[in-house]
């Protein structure tokens, strides 16, 4: 997907048309709304993001071309998941999903519930 030009994430999301990503990518957006419960969901840099009152977004998503991302703001947050994040595809800040089913649930709300947890300085 090109740069989303949606005024908000229920516009991002109708204009994914891949049944498989749409799904993951509702879940990724239903932990967010979860977990970050002193956030603000909004679209920022043509994706979902998710950020503290008056602060930068910590934490965003997007459907891209070849895989789905879940872009982590914060250094802390993916140092303290060095050791479970060793196996996954990850570039600077953003872990990577080739294939949906590959998702680890689990993973994404632990970093969600990391961020959550204490305000750090975003990259």
């Amino acid at each position: 997907m090109a740069r989303s030009t949606a005024e908000d994430v229920d516009g991002y999301l109708a204009e994914v048309v891949e049944p498989d990503r749409l799904t993951a990518l509702v879940r990724i957006r239903e932990l967010c709304r979860t977990e970050l419960t002193d956030f603000e969901e909004e679209m920022a840099y043509g994706m979902p993001t998710y950020r503290r009152a008056g602060g930068a977004a910590e934490i965003a998503f997007a459907n891209q071309k070849q895989y789905l991302s879940l872009y982590l703001m914060r250094s802390d947050v993916r140092e303290s998941f060095e050791a479970r994040l060793a196996g996954q595809d990850m570039g600077k800040g953003c872990l990577r999903f080739r294939r949906t089913e590959k998702i680890d649930f689990h993973l994404v709300r632990d970093l969600l519930r990391a961020t959550a947890a204490a305000p750090g300085e975003v990259c």
